[in-house]
């Protein structure tokens, strides 16, 4: 009778990790593991050229949870969905429609950016590595445990990481902008990147959030550590933290 309950279990933990296997691969089943964030603010008490004239790279931060409403508000300023399209419009080149404009723009609307979030310490979410849908303002878990360890081996041991408490990584598929603009399209990819890194800065100011980019990583290592697919290249790590009041 044990061995009989002990080759169930093996059996169930594996049927688990085969089930979980094939929900990732399947993008209904991703849906519907898919945690909804909270609906992101469209106007704050920070104007633009506030800032831009306060906007500082931080490396030192507050070891307070990020609430779950400020990581949503910096997903959505990264690469949310602004202008919702059913249909594919007339002048859209490219192998797939993702639906609609976004906050950073993005050449021949090909959306290649990817963002993965290294969760430590956010309330009401469990440490592990998520991944943004911007079309559903959703995040989809695809690994568990705290990640922000193995970031930050992969980004030349830089302390910044494993000061904040999430860490955002910025990757592209390549692939998707090469459909239409070939050769040109890395520079285009590394352009719509540095759009989403400024988005990141100027949303976290307003939220008395610090981050600072992180471009010195190695690439494979960071695949790794990630379990990206072939598809997707990493380009750079944002930490995020509440910022340590200065004193007056």
């Amino acid at each position: 009778m044990k061995r009989l309950l002990t080759l169930l279990s093996f059996l169930g933990v594996v049927v688990l990790a085969t089930s979980q296997e094939v929900a990732m691969e399947n993008p209904v089943a991703q849906e519907n593991l898919a945690i909804q964030l909270p609906t992101p603010s469209f106007d704050s008490n920070t104007s633009v050229e506030n800032a831009l004239l306060t906007r500082r790279s931080e490396r030192v931060f507050l070891q307070d949870a990020i609430k779950l409403e400020d990581l949503s508000q910096i997903l959505w300023a990264a690469q949310g969905v602004t202008w919702e399209i059913d249909t594919m419009p007339r002048w859209f080149i490219g192998e797939k429609w993702f639906g609609g404009v976004r906050t950073a723009p993005s050449a021949g609307a090909l959306f290649p950016i990817e963002l993965y979030i290294a969760v430590g310490n956010v309330e009401s979410l469990d440490p592990g590595l998520y991944k943004y849908k911007a079309l559903n303002h959703t995040i989809v878990k695809v690994m568990d445990g705290d990640k922000r360890e193995d970031v930050r081996k992969a980004a030349l041991n830089q302390i910044a990481i494993k000061n904040g408490q999430v860490c955002i990584i910025i990757a592209a598929n390549f692939g998707r902008t090469e459909y239409k603009y070939k050769a040109r399209a890395t520079q285009y990819v590394y352009i719509e990147s540095g759009a989403v890194c400024q988005n990141i800065y100027l949303q976290c100011n307003t939220l008395g959030i610090g981050t600072v980019l992180i471009g010195a990583i190695r690439e494979e290592p960071m695949k790794v550590a990630l379990d990206m697919p072939d598809s997707e290249t990493p380009i750079a790590v944002m930490p995020i933290g509440y910022l340590i009041p200065k004193e007056e």
